[in-house]
């Protein structure tokens, strides 16, 4: 009976501990941390138990107080975002306990505040991923995107303003997203996604079911931070608290992705965006464009969590890359890539974390012997990078190759050569950094001495779960793709 209620478990869960955290932590600040821990990790059971009934038995129907869709609320889980569930909350998870140590030294005044609404801001995008309705969707991205602007202003001096920027973008992005919602039910009056995919066939020459597209695809992109949409990322997640930025780094863009591919080949057809607009042909060349801007970018910046910011925005153009050229392999190829990444950027921002933590600054420059004080946190840095990079037997090799193969196929050989070339600039950005760390030729007074002091234990243990993660997906790429990611690709591949 329990399994039967995962679905509404797994939102359940945190949205009432999110009440009790902040009731709780008047009292006694301490518990905080673990209530916010009790809370993920009940969703990431709900979410292991979700995944497994959809392999076994299929695509799951819960109607939220047994209202029939589409009158009512349905929550529709098929593999696709049973996966992503299982990322998101897997993620949050790691990431909860790795912020025990960091928030305590970045945040002590604000840890019932700081868990509150970390909690909340799981909680919606699980809400975003799980929701078979468009406006219930719309409702939760807002409760994610409120939860993630509080979250950054309690960074650095900077935050504050960098939240402001993100928030005045953000807006934007909802409300175009709210807008394509409106102009669908004014011509279907529906906002269930499974009756709209069968409402909007007929409709699909009407110029307000063409514009809600487009609307749909400005508003996500602005949500995933695709490039030239960007802008407020660099700033919100380099001010940001250590463990706000490895958190909104490997989840929110890629709910992001996951909404794109829901919207575009779900509650519109596959061939909509490829034969009557031209949406997956500009999606392709924007894609591009963000991976070259992004790798390019990194190169030129100082600061590591800035740097990262930018290899981000190149990574979501990986992703859309895939989305675009609109075939079973680079589908397969974004779809893996949304996991891969999100274990990449966690461990590569667990790691910047773990520098400020230890030597108060993101100076690259300064990194100079920092193998020898923390050599288990670069250690791990280099695996992360090998694999943003492409390197086998890392993760991040095995999604570029479904990618350079969607694109092969698609006959888009630039495409193909963009890959290959910005795996190059990122080889090129990240060993900038290993040079700085383990050879003595390196610019800069490096750190104060060279004792060995490695980051906490809290703090090391989330590094290399990632760590084994990236090794670990990439060794099992071809069971994860047979058992899921094949049957998460959209009907019509």
């Amino acid at each position: 009976m329990i399994s039967e209620q995962f679905p509404a478990l797994i939102i359940v869960f945190p949205l009432i501990m999110a009440l009790l955290i902040n009731v709780v932590g008047w009292w006694k600040k301490g518990l905080c941390f673990y209530m916010a821990l009790l809370a993920i990790s009940a969703s990431f059971i709900s979410s292991l138990g979700i995944l497994k009934t959809v392999i076994n038995k299929g695509t799951i129907h819960y109607r939220l107080g047994n209202w029939e869709p589409p009158w009512g609320i349905e929550y529709v889980v098929d593999h696709l975002n049973a996966f992503i569930l299982v990322i998101v909350s897997f993620i949050s998870l790691v990431v909860t306990i790795y912020s025990k140590k960091s928030i305590e030294k970045e945040i002590p005044e604000k840890i019932p505040q700081f868990y509150t609404v970390f909690t909340l801001l799981m909680m919606g995008l699980l809400g975003i991923t799980i929701t078979g309705d468009a406006f219930n969707l719309y409702v939760l991205l807002e409760i994610a995107s409120l939860a993630s602007y509080g979250l950054i202003a309690m960074g650095d001096d900077k935050a504050p303003l960098a939240s402001f920027n993100y928030l005045i973008m953000g807006t934007i992005g909802a409300c175009f997203y709210l807008l394509g919602v409106g102009y669908l039910y004014i011509v279907t009056g529906s906002l269930n996604m499974a009756d709209l995919s069968q409402l909007l066939p007929e409709l699909y020459q009407s110029k307000a079911v063409i514009v809600a597209f487009a609307f749909f695809l400005v508003g996500v992109s602005i949500k995933m931070a695709l490039f030239p949409l960007h802008v407020w990322l660099p700033d919100a997640y380099t001010h940001a608290p250590s463990t706000v930025s490895a958190f909104v780094a490997s989840t929110m863009t890629k709910v992001g992705a996951y909404v794109m591919i829901r919207v575009m080949f779900t509650i519109f057809k596959p061939y909509f965006a490829i034969e009557i607009i031209p949406a997956t042909t500009i999606l392709g060349w924007v894609a591009v464009t963000a991976m070259m801007f992004g790798c390019i970018l990194a190169i030129a910046q100082t600061d590591f969590k800035r740097m990262l910011s930018y290899i981000l925005i190149a990574e979501v153009g990986y992703i859309v890359l895939g989305i675009s050229v609109a075939n079973r392999m680079g589908m397969t190829g974004a779809i893996l890539h949304i996991l891969n990444d999100a274990f990449m950027m966690a461990c590569l921002f667990f790691i910047a974390g773990a520098i400020m933590y230890k030597i108060d600054t993101g100076d690259i420059s300064q990194f100079r012997h920092l193998n020898r004080k923390m050599p288990f946190t670069m250690a791990a840095f280099t695996i992360a990078a090998l694999s943003v990079i492409g390197i086998p037997p890392t993760c991040g090799f095995f999604s570029k190759w479904y990618l350079i193969l969607g694109a092969i196929d698609a006959q888009q050989w630039v495409f193909a050569v963009a890959l290959v070339l910005s795996s190059l600039l990122s080889a090129v950005v990240f060993f900038r950094v290993i040079e700085n760390v383990y050879f003595e030729g390196s610019r800069g007074q490096g750190v104060k001495g060279s004792v060995f002091d490695e980051a906490p234990m809290s703090m090391l243990v989330p590094i290399y779960i990632m760590v084994a993660g990236i090794m670990l997906l990439g060794v099992f790429s071809g069971k994860i793709i047979s058992t899921v990611i094949q049957f998460a690709v959209p009907t019509g591949f």
